[in-house]
């Protein structure tokens, strides 16, 4: 994320990322296919892992089928999937990967497409960039002679990759290479480093000895330019190991004909080997994948559109709001409904909001059995509004019982199908049964821990649904059921780690278990006696009982989230408390658990706590400078006692933890000001020379927004996201205008009006005065993005760095008909069918 420092003019650039797994084909692992091949698939910023898929059993066409969202909190270069094949009792092996520059990835935003797999080749396993300084000069020997020479400077790199989870050890080699000469120096070793800073400065001669009499101005000649370049080779240096390939970058000298003096950043290239494989020759995975990135502006430029939406549930009729026209516009796209339910619920409208367009779709049912049954407008903001609210709902009431369920280990598969011969059904069957009434009671004895704005909803619905269907007297269940159970419960138990309900994957042998969110379906002919034992009367009543409610009049306070609520827990690495020197062994695997009450380490999952930090203490949460001890990702706890410092698994991790770790201490009376982004050693702060450990913060620390913990929501992002939303669609915008004005005001035949068939219009008059206005306040914004946005950064800058050349097709760099440095071609489209 960046962004400016005054409030006024603050502009910030915030990146996520949300698609899915989808599945793969024709995997072939080495030299030959292996009929037994276990395998998974990983997600990549650049070299750093930041998600990872269950295991998939035994199939070389493995159907992942997972989801994934994420902020990206750092800026990076390729957005990687690799799918590795699980050893047994040796390190998983690379079948194959996909690399996807971050400027490609919009050509495949929001759409499914099939890639096909790349060898996983260590030399092309590079990130980063380097800073170069090329110029030319003259040099007079003690002879009369003019010897001329290029110097080449090495400054500085940024984001190289880390080594064995650790920072590395990187230098530089540095070559003028040409068709018959071949000059090489190398840089001294930077020690636990991904951004080194060199400041070495190299001296080649380019051309040959003249007379200084004969030569007064100094001209490289044309012939050694065209032929010669620089090449620097980043290497991590191996010790006792052998050193491993960071990356290249080639330049050349043709670009010193017009300025003596170059000075640019550089992308790192893999080496160029020339070694190319066929299309699906390693198999292909079909992923579908958005990436979006928000240039969220000052508050103040968002007040029109925000006011403008949030007067939607007083619009008459609901179909000329502005929220329901974005819905209209967008219906084919699922997550554009999110920024706008997370809107109306920071300002507390979803409520009437959803009452209105659930009114709507009611009164277009003709069959109360199809009631809320497809992906509608009401549907979708409900489902969304659930994920928001529920997210402490779901903790209270199903993790306990599926931490149990997971940690026993029972194998429940009863597919006849997917039996092993050493199963027994019987038993598979009990221990299911078993774990399918453990869910149900803890689900319908939860009513009192139901958020009160689900019971709002909820019963609203209910209402609406009777007076819709009054001869129907199941339909009031039907109309809350179909969200609590097969929306809500039913999703959370099949995919609980998406909703943080477990920090792994269970194991192949109890994932079967997921049969439990699928109570209400009778699909597999197998589980059809199974579902008949809860359909007696005994379970009936108590889900009624339990429907009424969540959906009664009886206002609720939610009494479960006075009970310890965990809110994140998970494996990660703590310096050890008072250690002086900066060791390896001083950093212990912990496990990591926040609550709303406590912040407590455990040697393992499961364990008495080591120490615990009662979060009313924690006076600060921010970075840890890497220097501190030469490792990413870490972050500190500053509480009345001595820091505890942390390091997360990767950059998207130590987001989430410092995320959590603010908001929950965000109202505390004793919260710092300013912190030490490094560590107090040999009597001293280490980032500002202080030298008592009382020192006050050299640093501000992080402004936080005060918000509400589990409603966690920034209203000038979803905002914008919502002004993006209409950009993209103005055309459709303008179609419903015109829409607007052929029902107003042409009565023909039917066939005019069919092409507006898929928007609702009920009143066209005041539908056409909501567009109006909501083409003026995005006119707008689009002009106060322009007036703000700064210009593009200059090709060869840090924020836009060179393309180097690099050799293709096995050929020397300097048999090549072209090395003029230009920005990169545009990307090629990528596979659009399975193999």
């Amino acid at each position: 994320m960046a962004e400016e420092e005054d409030d006024d003019v603050r502009v910030r650039v915030l990146q996520s990322l949300r698609g899915k797994i989808c599945e793969a084909k024709n995997l072939v692992s080495g030299p030959n296919r292996q009929r037994d091949l276990c395998t998974f698939c990983t997600i990549s910023l650049d070299q750093e892992e930041v998600f990872r898929t269950k295991v998939f059993d035994k199939s070389l066409s493995p159907f992942y089928g997972e989801d994934f969202v994420f902020e990206i909190p750092r800026p990076f270069q390729y957005l990687s999937f690799y799918i590795y094949a699980k050893g047994s009792f040796q390190r998983d092996l690379p079948v194959g990967k996909i690399s996807i520059r971050k400027e490609e990835l919009c050509q495949y935003s929001g759409k499914e497409h099939w890639f096909s797999l790349q060898p996983v080749d260590p030399n092309s396993e590079v990130q980063g960039k380097v800073h170069l300084e090329m110029r030319l000069s003259e040099l007079i020997t003690d002879n009369g002679f003019v010897c001329q020479q290029l110097l080449v400077r090495i400054i500085e790199c940024q984001g190289l990759p880390l080594i064995s989870g650790q920072n590395c050890d990187p230098y530089a080699t540095v070559s003028l290479v040409g068709p018959a000469r071949s000059d090489h120096k190398k840089t001294k070793v930077k020690k636990k480093t991904s951004d080194p800073h060199f400041e070495e400065t190299f001296a080649f001669e380019v051309t040959r000895f003249s007379s200084y009499s004969k030569k007064s101005n100094f001209q490289v000649e044309e012939e050694d330019i065209e032929k010669l370049e620089i090449k620097v080779d980043l290497w991590n240096n191996g010790n006792l190991a052998q050193d491993v390939f960071l990356g290249e970058t080639r330049v050349s000298l043709k670009i010193l004909r017009n300025d003596h003096i170059h000075k640019a950043w550089y992308l790192l290239q893999p080496k160029g080997n020339g070694h190319k494989h066929k299309p699906d020759e390693m198999g292909s995975l079909r992923l579908k994948v958005t990436y979006i990135e928000d240039t969220v502006l000052p508050s103040s430029c968002y007040k029109p559109l925000c006011d403008l939406l949030l007067e939607s549930p007083d619009v008459k009729p609901i179909s000329a709001s502005a929220a329901h026209i974005l819905g209209d516009i967008c219906r084919e796209r699922y997550e554009a409904v999110l920024p706008l339910a997370r809107l109306l619920l920071h300002h507390n409208h979803l409520v009437p909001f959803v009452t209105a367009v659930a009114a709507l779709e009611l009164d277009n049912t003709q069959e109360a059995n199809t009631i809320f049954r497809g992906n509608s407008l009401a549907t979708r903001c409900i489902d969304d509004m659930m994920k928001i609210v529920g997210k402490s709902y779901l903790m209270v009431t199903l993790k306990s019982v599926l931490d149990e369920i997971f940690d026993s280990n029972k194998t429940c598969e009863i597919d006849p199908i997917k039996l092993k011969e050493s199963d027994n059904v019987v038993v598979n069957k009990e221990n299911l049964q078993n774990y399918v009434h453990k869910v149900f009671s803890s689900i319908t004895q939860s009513s009192a821990s139901c958020p009160p704005l689900m019971c709002d909803v909820f019963r609203s619905l209910r209402h609406m649904a009777s007076k819709r269907f009054p001869a129907d007297p199941h339909v009031q269940y039907s109309a809350v059921s179909s969200f609590v159970f097969l929306r809500f419960f039913a999703v959370a138990v099949l995919s609980p780690h998406t909703f943080q309900l477990r920090p792994h994957h269970p194991d192949p042998e109890i994932s079967h278990t997921g049969q439990l969110g699928q109570l209400s379906s009778f699909k597999e002919t197998f589980m059809y006696d199974f579902f008949k034992s809860f359909q007696e009367d005994k379970c009936i009543e108590k889900v009624k009982k339990f429907l009424d409610e969540i959906s009664s009049n009886v206002n609720k306070e939610s009494s479960g989230i006075e009970d310890a609520l965990i809110l994140k827990e998970g494996e990660v690495q703590k310096r050890a408390q008072g250690r002086k020197i900066i060791v390896k062994r001083n950093f212990k695997k912990r496990w990591l658990r926040v609550t709303n009450r406590e912040l407590s380490y455990h040697k393992h999952r499961g364990k008495e706590a080591l120490c615990v930090i009662d979060v009313k203490n924690i006076r600060a949460v921010e970075k840890l400078d890497e220097s501190a001890f030469n490792r990413k990702n870490m972050f500190q706890v500053v509480n009345a006692e001595k820091p505890l410092y942390v390091q997360a698994g990767n950059c998207v991790e130590a987001c989430e933890w410092m995320e959590v770790l603010s908001q929950v201490s965000r109202c505390n009376e004793r919260r710092l000001a300013n912190f030490h982004p490094s560590t107090y050693s040999g009597g001293a702060w280490q980032c500002c020379k202080g030298p008592s450990d009382r020192t006050p913060g050299c640093k501000p620390c992080t402004a936080l927004t005060l918000a509400n913990l589990q409603l966690d929501i920034d209203c000038d992002r979803e905002t914008e996201r919502i002004f993006s939303l209409l950009s993209s669609n103005d055309g459709k915008l303008q179609k419903m205008e015109d829409a607007c004005a052929v029902i107003a005001v042409y009565q023909g035949p039917q066939r005019e009006q069919d092409e507006y068939s898929k928007f609702t219009i009920q009143d066209p008059k005041e539908t056409f005065q909501t567009l109006k206005q909501l083409r003026n306040v995005t006119e707008n914004l689009r002009k106060q993005h322009s007036s703000r946005s700064d210009p593009t950064a200059q090709y060869g800058s840090l924020d836009n760095p060179i393309v180097g050349v690099r050799a293709a097709g096995g050929q020397a760099p300097w048999a090549l008909s072209s090395l003029k440095v230009t920005p990169p071609p545009p990307p090629g489209r990528g596979p659009t069918g399975p193999p």
